[in-house]
């Protein structure tokens, strides 16, 4: 039997349990998405003032995620963790409450997929938040690991159950022990990985190519760096109040994405990373030379949305390719999910300079999840001209 009396118990004390469960697993996703975010390429204080972007629009947008931004965001994602834990055991209740711990276990996979899914593809970017920032700008499988985090804690629910259910039996009462032991060891582990990170010590590289790898650090690191003056230069000088947010935001994205290429050399390998040539620099796709930033510089006010839109495109277009070439030929894990989530990004910023939003916004949100879009030949044309003057 997989269900022990689920729809016996007083409504009131399954929701009451519900509420206890959502705080409990909510808190936990919370949790392990802040110490594991540096460990596969993410800046926790980013992806949190994007989340936070969802209910508060622009005004959470800036070049340094603010304490305020972060707040909104952890608070607006513990909300919708708990909002799903209320769904699983207070609506679907009748059938859920009464499950066992390890079928609650396996459960959780599918209940994550679909949660993840119903948010990255509907709820944020169509109805109701008409929101496509987070959906253009995260992969899905971020949402999906924090999902599944929060579903793990699931089978902590057969504790919490009304009294007048039937009680785990012991072997249930082992496994649940062994789960929560399981998954304070796991805080404990990010835990610890994040303090040593603050030594510059990370888990050592781990590919087998090293010049691959090296290079993918070097050159993206260079490039960031120009794109981070870019984007600072569009958070003063853009007319619209919408691109100024967008510019605050690739600000902040390049920012926290060049500080863990940073710190990864450094945990990684001995020696200095080495400034790119001139040489490199030329050949590097996307990196634009002297003449376009001193046009961009010079600018008028009138021109400037529509110049920097152009030229943003084309240096976004390059990191997309430099991108995907680690994704396709890099070896260290780490590296290339951060390739695969920096591949995604800027395609999707290249999508909401051009105000790309509602299902079309979905669509290409799907397809940068698995290809580079932006450098197609037979593709360019679907971005077309910015929708600024």
């Amino acid at each position: 039997m997989s269900s022990i009396h689920g729809s016996k118990a007083p409504l009131f004390e399954r929701w009451k349990a519900a509420i206890y469960l959502g705080l409990i697993s909510s808190t936990f996703s919370t949790l392990v998405s802040q110490l594991a975010a540096a460990r596969i390429g993410r800046d926790a204080a980013v992806d949190w003032m994007s989340v936070a972007a969802i209910p508060a629009r622009d005004w959470a947008l800036s070049s340094e995620p603010t304490a305020a931004a972060i707040v909104v965001g952890i608070a607006f994602h513990q909300w919708a963790d708990f909002s799903w834990a209320l769904v699983f055991f207070g609506v679907l209740g009748r059938w859920t409450a009464g499950l066992r711990p390890i079928t609650l276990l396996l459960v959780a996979i599918p209940w994550a997929v679909f949660t993840s899914a119903f948010e990255w593809l509907v709820l944020v970017p169509l109805f109701p938040f008409w929101q496509p920032i987070f959906t253009l700008q995260q992969p899905y499988w971020i949402g999906f690991l924090v999902h599944l985090s929060s579903a793990s804690m699931y089978p902590l629910y057969a504790w919490l159950r009304p009294p007048c259910m039937d009680r785990p039996a012991s072997g249930q009462n082992s496994f649940l022990k062994l789960w929560l032991a399981g998954a304070a060891t796991g805080l404990l582990a990010l835990s610890t990985l994040s303090a040593v990170a603050l030594a510059d010590r990370e888990l050592p590289w781990l590919g087998r190519a090293p010049d691959i790898d090296r290079t993918f650090i070097r050159h993206m690191s260079t490039h960031h760096e120009q794109g981070i003056g870019l984007a600072s230069m569009a958070a003063d000088k853009a007319r619209d109040p919408h691109l100024r947010a967008l510019a605050k935001l690739m600000a902040a994205s390049q920012n926290g994405e060049k500080r863990i290429l940073d710190h990864l050399w450094t945990s990684w390998f001995s020696s200095p990373m080495q400034i790119c040539s001139a040489e490199e620099r030329a050949t590097m796709p996307g990196l634009l030379d002297g003449a376009q930033l001193e046009q961009l510089h010079q600018a008028p006010s009138a021109e400037f949305d529509g110049l920097f839109v152009k030229l943003m495109t084309i240096h976004h277009a390059g990191a997309v390719k430099m991108a995907d070439d680690e994704l396709s030929r890099g070896s260290d894990p780490r590296l290339r999910v951060m390739a695969h989530a920096i591949r995604h990004e800027q395609q999707g910023e290249i999508a909401l300079m051009n105000c790309v939003a509602g299902t079309h916004a979905v669509v290409l949100a799907v397809e940068n999840m698995f290809s580079d879009n932006v450098n197609r030949n037979d593709r360019q044309p679907r971005w077309g001209a910015s929708c600024r003057p």
